[in-house]
Formats: structure tokens, sequence, C-alpha cells
């Protein structure tokens, strides 16, 4: 879900001061401390916290379930459960390749990155960025509202969460902005952002606080067909792996002011209310998403046809063209040429190119894991051997070792994976966003072996990593590795596309760089 500026409970936020250690919070001297043995989150917003009444009296850092209506947090992106399984990738895409370019620099300004993450911080925008800044370095940059002097204002466009049972964070708004900091230049699940409490159920049961939440509209349960989902099935983790594309939601991004703008106090999960309607009128797969000129035609027509409904008219779960932005007159009422519609339109040769360019660009960079032949998801006991065709892991828990034959494929998404991987003579290895505890060694792989790298999150790996004499290329990107990685004999030489691994062991050969 992303929402312009939302209102703010007018008691004033409680401000934090400094970063705060993982599982806590603190509540600004600005509204004085959550009172002892209150028990109650306060307000419409909340179900009451759990903390007894001394785990949340006195001051300094608090329990999560403390945390009262209003109330801005320190949060590591590692932490954050996701309230909805599908994301509009083309729009990541857009903000990873302006995020990973230099364009910004040149005209002048900051990355968007450092812009984007001041907002998000409730901070206003970047003031200043020193050379070789990093997010997950705060000290290298600063924003133009510093921390303490937050207003409505500059804490309205922040994203937001629910404490749930037993403290658990819950993203109800920024599954975009977030997934985005978390896959760019120097994201990890470490990097540190602040979030505004909009409710605490934390006192519900697992049960109850899933119903509270479908009944409030605070969970998106479709998949990318507008199907239907259970509760189980959202990811328990940001990370763009973990997710679903959802062409829909893409599309609504790049129609903004041009067939819609987002009201004040828009309603949760508006992009995804338009994109259910546009779903029945505009078929995505007779485009080719892949060129700026067909994509273009399609959000022309997308847009035009949100732009022509009546304000009256319902577009999705009861809400109205009207209550969901629909704009009074297409592209502000400019011809093609001129308005939103000729800046998304400008081509990445631009000196500010248009999102959909810096999309698409970044988009051709990501390797497309081949067709699956076979499918696994849920759990997996005893040793797995794919002999031939292409063996896809999605979302599954693999409990035994795992060995690729020669002319063999595996694709290993958002899993688990307890044993060792071995493949010899492959045809592709696609490893994202996975948790393996085992040795990887693979050697000889004819196709692409992927660890991390455009579209594809990053993995934690607890054993030694073994590249040797693969030739279809190497990513090894942004992973977590305990133990040692070796490489030798690959041509080329494995690419961390600007991401280091975080290895902790000894690094030795073609890796000893990365």
């Amino acid at each position: 879900m992303n929402r312009a500026s939302t209102g703010l409970p007018r008691r004033g936020a409680r401000l934090l001061a400094g970063v705060l250690a993982a599982g806590t919070v603190v509540v600004g001297a600005s509204t004085g401390a959550v009172a002892a043995g209150s028990g109650s989150a306060g307000g419409a917003g909340g179900a009451g916290g759990a903390g007894s009444a001394g785990a949340c009296a006195g001051s300094g850092p608090l329990p999560r379930a403390c945390a009262q209506p209003g109330d801005l947090i320190d949060v590591t992106l590692g932490e954050l459960h996701p309230t909805q399984a599908v994301l509009g990738f083309d729009q990541v895409f857009y903000k990873l390749g302006r995020y990973g370019s230099d364009r910004d620099e040149a005209a002048g300004g900051f990355n968007k990155r450092f812009d984007d993450w001041c907002e998000t911080n409730g901070q206003g925008e970047a003031a200043s960025v020193r050379p070789g800044a990093r997010l997950d370095d705060p000290a290298s940059f600063s924003c133009t509202v510093p921390l303490g002097q937050e207003t409505p204002e500059s804490i309205a466009p922040m994203k937001t969460a629910v404490i749930g049972p037993g403290g658990k964070l819950y993203l109800t708004d920024g599954h975009h902005t977030l997934t985005s900091f978390l896959e760019g230049p120097d994201g990890s699940t470490r990097l540190p952002v602040r979030l505004r409490v909009t409710d605490n159920f934390s006192s519900l049961s697992t049960t109850a606080f899933w119903q509270r939440m479908t009944a409030e509209k605070k969970v998106w349960l479709r998949d990318e067909n507008n199907k239907p989902l259970a509760v189980d099935q959202l990811p328990d983790r940001l990370g763009i792996t973990r997710f679903r594309d959802d062409p829909y939601r893409s599309l609504v991004y790049f129609t903004r002011d041009i067939g819609y703008e987002v009201p004040d106090g828009a309603t949760e999960f508006l992009e995804f209310s338009w994109g259910s309607w546009l779903r029945g009128k505009h078929d995505t797969a007779a485009y080719d998403l892949t060129s700026p000129g067909p994509y273009l035609d399609l959000v022309k027509s997308a847009s035009k046809s949100m732009a022509a409904l009546a304000p009256d008219a319902v577009v999705d779960d009861g809400r109205t063209a009207a209550q969901l932005g629909r704009i009074a007159e297409w592209n502000g009422g400019k011809k093609e040429t001129g308005g939103e519609f000729a800046k998304l339109s400008k081509p990445l040769t631009d000196a500010k190119p248009g999102k959909l360019a810096e999309a698409l660009d970044y988009k051709s960079r990501v390797l497309r894991a081949p067709a699956c032949t076979t499918k696994i998801t849920g759990v997996c006991n005893g040793p797995l051997t794919v002999t031939s065709g292409v063996t896809c892991a999605d979302r599954a828990a693999l409990r035994g070792s795992v060995t690729v034959r020669a002319g063999a494929a595996l694709v290993l998404t958002g899993s688990t994976l307890q044993g060792p991987l071995q493949s010899d003579r492959a045809a592709a290895i696609h490893v994202c966003g996975s948790d393996v505890t085992g040795p990887l060694a693979i050697s000889r792989t004819t196709g692409p072996v992927r660890l991390g790298g455009p579209g594809c999150t990053a993995n934690a790996v607890t054993g030694a990593v073994v590249l040797t004499g693969n030739t279809g290329g190497v990513l090894l990107a942004a992973n977590q590795v305990t133990g040692p990685v070796a490489c030798s004999g690959n041509l080329p030489a494995p690419d961390t596309t600007g991401r280091a691994n975080e290895v902790h062991g000894p690094r030795t050969g073609q890796c000893a760089g990365v």
C-alpha cells in the first residue's frame, strides 16, 4: 500500500531521539511516558497493549507492546511483517534504477534514496549528503527536519505499522518503499528506519488479531491474480523475492496524477482497489511491458478509463471513483505532450528520464528464472535430487540435501534449506531470498548462477560457499555468509553488482574481494 498524507492524532506524535535497540520504543518527553497501569492504546485506534504496568512505566527504552497510536518507533527492515503478498515490481524497479544511478548527483542534487529515507523517517528531505554516504550510516547524511523537531506535516508521509501479538511489527503502509530500501545499493535487513504506530493490538490472540486486521481493512488478502489468500500465505518478511508481482499495481502507480490523484485521507490499499477495477477493463498481457512504447500506450488507455468514470461510480469494495481520487480531467487537462504524461514518457537519454524509462532500464538487468517443470511448496523431508527439467521450490521448507545433476536446473525462492546444496554441470542455479544451512558447492554450471543481484533478494547462508568453473555468469550480491567463500575458474568472475557480501569467514580466489 502507498498512501499520501494521513491525519495524525492532534495530541502530537511521541518522538524518538536517536537510534534504538531492536525491539524497543522510546516515548518522547513532549507527551510524557505511558501511564503506569494504563494497559490501553488509547483513542479509537487501539485494542490495548500487552505490557504490564511495570513494563510500561518509567523512561528509557520500553517494550514494543507499550507503543501507542501516534508513537514513532525505530525499527530495522528485517523485523517487519508484510500485510500484503503482492507488489508492483515495476514500481520497485523504478526506485532501484533511480537509487543506483548517478543522474541526481550529475544534476547537482542528492540521490533520491536519501530524500526518500528522510521523508519516510519523518524528517523532510535530504539536507546534506557526504561523498560515499550510505543509508546504513545515518551520520553520513542529514535531513532538513532534525530529530525531535518533527511537525505534523513531516510526520504525515511516514510509513505505518500495527503492533501485533508478541510485540511483532506489521507493516501497513510502505511495502514498496521499504522493499526498495532493502534491495537498494546499501540495503540490508539491519537498515534502520522509523515508522508511525497506528494501532496496538498486542493484547489480542493471533486469531483475534487477524480478525481485527481484516475487519478494519488493514491487510490485503488477494494474490497477483486478484484471488483470495489466507493469512498464512502472506510473506514473513520484506524482500522482492518474497512477494508476487501484480502488473496492475505497477500500472496504477504510473497512472498517478494522470488518471487519479491520491486524495487526502486516502483509503487503505487505494492502488490495489484501482488495480482490481482495471483488471476487468484492460489486459496487461496484451502489451509488451518491457518496451516503453506499448507500456505507455497501456498507461494512456488505462488512465483515460479512470478519468472518464463518473465520480459516484463504484470502483471496488463499495468505494467510488471520487473516494479513490479519480482525476477531474485526464492528465490535468493537458495534451499528452505536456503534464505528467509527458514527464512519464521521457526516455532514458533525457536529462530527467521518466519513471517508466528508469523502471524498464533496471528491469532489463533482472535475470529471468527458467520456466518450472516441477514445483515444490510446503515442507519437503529427505534428500532431493534434481535429474532433469527445472525444479522450483517456492516458499518451501527443504529438510535434507539437494543435488542437481547435469543439465537440470534449480530455482529456490523465499525458502529454507536445511542441508547441503551441490550441483555439477547444471543448466542454471537461482537462489533468492532463502535461508540455507549447509554448504553450497556449485560447479561447471553452463547457464547463470544467481545468488542475489537485481530482482533477487539476498540470501543467508550458514556454511561454506564454493563456486568453481561456472561459465554462464555468477551473481553473488549482498548475501550474508557465515563460513568461507572460495571461487575459482569461473568465466567471467563472480559479480557483486556493486553490493558487497557480508562474509564471516575467509574469502579466497576470485571471491577475495566479494
